[in-house]
């Protein structure tokens, strides 16, 4: 609390400048020429003439409103001091006469100082003998030393507007003389009501109507005015809220009636009705501030808040720094209208909560190490438009558990409270694996090579490439060589739209490798991939020997992984992710600046061609009828609209991940551990699937249905061209063959068992025919021999590097399953 300063110091030295003051003040005032006549008077006003006029006045501090998308919904209040500026119109006449009453009954007399308050003040505090004080400021005077307290730019600048001294008194009478010659009564009243403290934490009358009245100043009665006009002199002590306090407030509510009955505003009898606590209901409930006291719990919408919060740090056109960006929206009284859906929050936080999908007889419920982390994006605007999780915002963690990361134990874990920004990331959460989503980049990265969906590979159940592991990796084989495989043994001729449907490790990394890595992680961040964590970072500025990439090995949050694929949703359009559509400054004009940052990162045939490969596997079908086999093939019957996406499965289930597109929202579902992302724990693919479903299905409801454009028939089936065949050729007379067919030509490094003789070529990959002058590897034969044993799991990977193997597991959602429901009673 402000400490309030009315007296004048009780001594000689005050006696001397209250006469000279005095003087001074009413000739300057009245008589400005006669009073500076006189040798006697010239000293005295030469130091009061020469005292600046003019306060460089800031405005005060005021409180900011975020609210939901349709510009109603309030969601989180932002403030460093409860304050709302009020035009004097919008307050009760009420209220303004017993703020005069209670703080300058000669308000409407003077000329911004009252000399006969002054003589009277200095009689009266010489008569005490230095034991009470009696003030002699105006209101005028007071609505100054406030200004220039809330004007500092230093903290020596404060110390001197609210220091006990001479020279202060002096300047705050200069600078209230010379205010009252450029605003009306009726303008200074206004800014003082705005500005003064009422307890309570309200500062300001709007903000004291609504702590103690849950009401407008307009609507005040009598009572309750004279009840807040009384707090002004001692707004700690005063508070009407406490029971210490209320006696006191009640007293000084009955003073400020009985002011108001002297200066004629009311009579004694209306002052008499008016006075004690039988007429007033107080409240006095603190306005809640920031994101842990978001208004509609039932939303869920603190971690959105949060994000809100970090994302506006970030944005220059708010301040220099985060310094003055923090204290901007604090202070700056902005109206935030957010991007948050009322519909698809609630959605998100409904089933981030429990899974009802996913069982007909009872709810799902997750362990409490598992976290349900949901992000909903609008294609082509960045648009965020929920963030939910089965965690709440807040930093009381005396209820949560311990942490499950060995490497922190005794220290708290992140369930159910915490405000770690676990869905969108920070540099302490860089993310987490999304598994086979991650193939999309290497999708596209082909099609940007001219390789059309018609791509086919002769996959095997392990595929022995050329990048180069470490030989203790349970990925390695050959020695150092990375060989993935597939979690369900398959084989055989896959294309993109096959291959990416049933999820094919030995698919897509030969697909990786000839495309190369290094283009593959320049389209992941070119759709907004941040690998923010360190190690991936490294890697990232130098994939070219990153195998395991495809298979989503790099961590990644819901919100990015969402944003990626609503790039492609929006036909190649990346946009920034922005938790905004629109803020207003104090004096309601548009902030400029803030309207979605968005660029063409991804063609939009290349874009259209991935969407379209992308319908497959959750159950959707292609423009041109090509998919066959899905991970998730019950989704688009549940969600009855066309829809594209993948689901996504790390080594030993660590984590498992599901984003769902259509044309107006992206969704991304991640279901693993935050505190520890290496968990032991198996996380199951239905309830992210089903929530993420959940949240596009009834985010959606009302909307019309939007189909995907297919793609043309150069970007689907391309402009093939026959590979000659070189069956059990020497590599070299295959090798040349090859070439002078146009082609680029390499070799595999491994060897298959075939019945070709060993050493010879027993096939290329890819197979048939592929695009003009695209590239063709040999695939050696090692002669007749058993065929490999079917794969019947995955090992794990150890990291090495940042290569590690990736499965889609079967039967979860993942990996090779059937198109049909495999919870047949939601389908």
């Amino acid at each position: 609390m402000r400490k309030r300063e009315h007296g004048l110091l009780p001594n000689a030295a005050s006696l001397l400048l209250c006469g000279l003051l005095a003087g001074l003040v009413v000739a300057a005032a009245a008589f400005p020429a006669v009073a500076m006549s006189g040798l006697a008077a010239k000293a005295g006003s030469d130091t009061f003439e020469n005292l600046p006029t003019d306060i460089d006045v800031l405005p005060s501090p005021q409180i900011s409103y975020v609210y939901a998308s349709d510009g109603k919904t309030l969601l989180a209040m932002m403030y460093d001091e409860n304050r709302r500026d009020v035009k004097i119109d919008d307050v009760a006449q009420v209220m303004q006469q017993a703020m005069v009453a209670a703080e300058d009954n000669r308000f409407y007399e003077h000329r911004g100082v009252d000399v006969k308050g002054v003589a009277r003040a200095f009689v009266a505090n010489q008569n005490a003998g230095g034991q009470t004080e009696q003030g002699a400021s105006t209101l005028t005077m007071q609505y100054v030393r406030q200004a220039i307290a809330y004007s500092a730019r230093t903290p020596q600048e404060v110390v001197d507007a609210t220091d006990k001294t001479p020279t202060r008194k002096l300047r705050e009478m200069k600078y209230a003389i010379d205010l009252e010659k450029k605003l009306s009564k009726k303008e200074i009243l206004e800014r003082y009501l705005n500005i003064a403290p009422f307890g309570h934490g309200a500062y300001g009358v709007y903000a004291a109507a609504h702590v103690y009245f849950e009401k407008d100043p307009k609507d005040l009665t009598l009572s309750e005015a004279a009840l807040i006009a009384g707090l002004v002199k001692a707004p700690g002590t005063n508070d009407p809220a406490t029971a210490e306090g209320l006696p006191r407030a009640l007293d000084r509510q009955k003073y400020v009636l009985n002011q108001m009955v002297t200066m004629g505003y009311i009579d004694k009898a209306t002052a008499d009705a008016a006075a004690g606590k039988d007429k007033l209901k107080i409240v006095g409930k603190r306005t809640p501030e920031g994101c842990e006291s978001v208004q509609r719990p039932e939303l869920g919408a603190g971690f959105y808040c949060d994000y809100l919060r970090r994302w506006w740090m970030d944005q220059k056109v708010f301040g220099e720094d985060q310094y003055q960006r923090a204290n901007r929206l604090r202070a700056g009284g902005y109206t935030v209208v957010s991007s948050l859906d009322i519909q698809t929050q609630t959605a998100a936080w409904k089933y981030a909560q429990d899974q009802p999908l996913v069982s007909k007889d009872q709810k799902v419920k997750l362990g409490q190490s598992n976290a349900m982390m949901l992000a909903a994006i609008q294609p082509g605007t960045g648009r965020v438009q929920a963030l939910a999780t089965n965690r709440n915002f807040s930093n009381d963690q005396t209820q949560n558990g311990g942490n499950t990361n060995p490497d922190k134990r005794g220290q708290k874990g992140n369930w159910p409270n915490t405000t770690v920004p676990i869905i969108t990331g920070d540099s302490d959460i860089p993310g987490y694996q999304a598994g086979s989503a991650f193939k999309i980049f290497t999708a596209v990265a082909a099609l940007e090579s001219g390789l059309p969906l018609a791509t086919t590979i002769q996959t095997e159940k392990q595929f022995v490439s050329d990048f180069i592991i470490s030989s203790s990796s349970p990925a390695a084989c050959n020695g150092n060589h990375y060989c993935p495989k597939n979690s369900g043994g398959q084989s055989g001729p896959y294309n993109m739209w096959t291959g990416f449907g049933s999820s094919i490790n030995t698919f897509f990394v030969p697909l990786e490798q000839q495309v190369g890595v290094d283009h593959v992680v320049d389209v992941a961040k070119r759709m907004g991939i941040q690998f923010n964590a360190p190690e991936d970072a490294k890697l990232a500025a130098n994939p070219k020997g990153w195998g395991a990439f495809t298979l989503g090995v790099s961590a990644t949050t819901p919100l990015q992984l969402a944003n990626a694929y609503g790039t492609l949703a929006a036909d190649g359009l990346y946009c920034e992710p922005t938790p905004i559509l629109e803020v207003k400054d104090n004096s309601g004009k548009k902030v400029d600046g803030l309207d979605p940052k968005c660029k063409q990162s991804i063609d939009p045939e290349v874009a259209r061609a991935a969407v379209d490969m992308a319908r497959c596997p959750v159950g959707d079908q292609s423009a041109s009828g090509k998919c066959a086999g899905a991970t998730a093939g019950y989704a688009r019957d549940f969600v009855k609209r066309p829809i594209a996406g993948k689901t996504g499965t790390t080594d030993s289930e660590k984590s498992a991940t599901f984003t769902v597109m259509t044309k107006q929202m992206a969704v991304s579902g991640f279901l693993t551990d935050p505190d520890w992302p290496e968990t032991n724990k198996d996380m199951k693919h239905p309830p992210v699937n089903y929530a993420a479903l959940g949240v596009l299905r009834d985010g959606l409801a009302g909307q019309p249905i939007v189909g995907f454009t297919a793609p043309t028939k150069d970007r689907s089936q391309g402009k093939l061209v026959d590979i000659p065949s070189v069956k059990c050729l020497s590599v070299d007379q295959a090798r040349a063959k090859v070439k002078n067919a146009g082609f680029s030509v390499s070799v595999a490094s491994g060897q298959v068992a075939s019945q070709c003789p060993p050493g010879t070529v027993d096939r290329t990959n890819p197979a048939g025919s592929t695009t003009k002058g695209g590239g063709v590897q040999l695939v050696v034969s090692k002669g007749p021999g058993a065929p490999a044993p079917p794969y019947l799991g995955n090992n794990g990977g150890n990291g090495n590097g940042g290569v590690q193997q990736n499965g889609d597991i079967p039967n979860t959602g993942d990996g090779v399953d059937t198109n049909n429901c495999p919870i047949p009673w939601v389908c």
